[in-house]
């Protein structure tokens, strides 16, 4: 095939790719896609090859690939009405309409929507609110936030320091002091393998209670932590972890925040994934499902309780000092709104229900009895499968062999992309929501033929 080879030159001269090897990719050593097209549940690049996005690029894609409902919407809103900024009480009908759909898909209790571009600049809305929150109330020590080992709440500074993966704080001077982390409610991981779940999600309240008790809880202003760890092996929580947490955090005022940026608007086969597991927010994270990644818009959802602190905040300080010049981009949240009436329209969150759980079921029956799979799991349409050396004696790779990434290269040559997840051999999938029964089959049957190939 006859290709405009510069392009490839062009891409390891002068694009800097995010979570790559840099040297690596400039010296060629490292393979770039160019990806030119996609429908579906399917992408294509500019060779021709067709793959299966069985990750919807990074849990993003829920409405599917090419979606024309979405893509008319951007166009005659940068017609209409390309920018506008948010401050100081502006709006556009799109921006102000999206926020009320926001809320009335929302948990009960949460009053309002700040909207940004990422997870990332959500979470550090999150935090400057939360700091703001506990100075207006006259509580200038309780400043610090809780996070969990592996959680993942973005890359930037405050959010790269809660996200609880060694990848993103090495030779970065990261975590920041005022950011804690306690136990991932990781069951298969526990390092007490005797225990219950029921034993396990104490043991997590108990340790919760520790850092609490040993930091001080006129310190601790806020704990956050996503519905199932996401990047952090696609764990759900054990039964019965988020009412034993909520109650400890009851006990010391301490607010919780709900990362929603992958479970937010149907992930779960539920709209939020606080509705799903009981949870109860002061504030909520959303990016990826909002616009179905169709155009960048992140939010936080401000609870009741907070929104009347914030504007006492107001009254007595003036115009609070917070805003980015994209907050509530008209063309993004076209996107938002056209996406969010797509869900509803094609049932796309009852499907994800149920196809994802039509995943997980076919997945265990073909991998879950494998020599090397310690264990398959999900929820909604989330799915795991971790790979250990001996699974009787729960005995893990050497990282250095790198299975799970072997295992992932192996699958994308069967057209299937799959994700290698960090700490840990574990191959990920978060698929569109337009998933059929038969690409979830065929989803399986490339997955185990991948791992025979590495594995055996």
């Amino acid at each position: 095939m006859l290709r405009n080879d510069q392009l490839d030159q062009w891409d390891r001269e002068n694009f800097f790719h995010p979570s790559t090897h840099l040297a690596q990719f400039a010296r060629g050593e490292a393979p770039n896609r160019i990806v030119t097209g996609g429908s579906g549940c399917h992408i294509e690049d500019r060779d021709g090859i067709r793959l299966l996005d069985a990750f919807a690029g990074l849990y993003c894609v829920n409405a599917g690939y090419g979606r024309a409902e979405i893509a008319d919407a951007i166009a005659e809103q940068a017609r209409e009405l390309a920018y506008y900024h948010a401050y100081v009480g502006h709006g556009t009908e799109v921006s102000i309409t999206l926020a009320k759909m926001i809320l009335d898909r929302a948990p009960k209790g949460m009053s309002k929507v700040y909207f940004g571009l990422s997870g990332s600049d959500a979470n550090e809305t999150n935090i400057k609110l939360i700091w703001y929150y506990n100075n207006i109330l006259g509580r200038p020590e309780k400043k610090k936030i809780i996070s969990r080992w592996r959680g993942y709440h973005g890359s930037g500074l405050m959010t790269g320091s809660l996200t609880g993966l060694e990848l993103f704080h090495r030779k970065f001077d990261l975590p920041l002091a005022q950011v804690l982390h306690t136990e991932a409610p990781y069951y298969y991981r526990r390092e007490d393998t005797g225990q219950s779940e029921a034993e396990f999600v104490a043991h997590c309240a108990e340790a919760l209670e520790a850092l609490i008790a040993r930091e001080g809880a006129d310190t601790i202003a806020a704990f956050i932590g996503e519905p199932v760890l996401g990047t952090g092996g696609i764990v759900p929580p054990p039964e019965g972890y988020w009412a034993a947490i909520q109650k400890v955090l009851d006990r010391h005022d301490i607010l919780l925040v709900a990362d929603e940026v992958v479970t937010g608007f149907g992930r779960l086969g539920s709209m939020f994934g606080s509705d799903h597991y009981g949870m109860r927010p002061d504030l909520i994270t959303i990016a990826k499902g909002l616009t179905s990644a169709y155009a960048p818009l992140s939010g936080s959802i401000v609870g009741e309780k907070m929104w009347k602190v914030l504007e006492e905040g107001t009254d007595e300080n003036g115009p609070i000092g917070h805003g980015w010049t994209y907050s509530a981009h008209p063309i993004a949240a076209a996107a938002g709104v056209a996406n969010l009436r797509l869900l509803d329209d094609l049932e796309l969150i009852a499907n994800a229900g149920m196809v994802g759980r039509y995943l997980n079921e076919t997945m265990t029956q073909a991998l879950g009895g494998h020599a090397h799979v310690g264990e398959v799991r999900g929820e909604g349409m989330l799915c795991a499968v971790e790979f250990v050396q001996d699974r009787d004696n729960r005995r893990f790779f050497d990282a250095a062999d790198k299975v799970g990434p072997r295992i992932a290269a192996a699958l994308l040559e069967h057209g299937v992309i799959g994700r290698a997840m960090p700490q840990g051999d574990i191959l990920g999938f978060a698929p569109p929501f337009c998933l059929s029964r038969a690409e979830a089959d065929e989803i399986v049957a490339r997955t185990a033929a991948a791992v025979g190939a590495v594995l055996g």
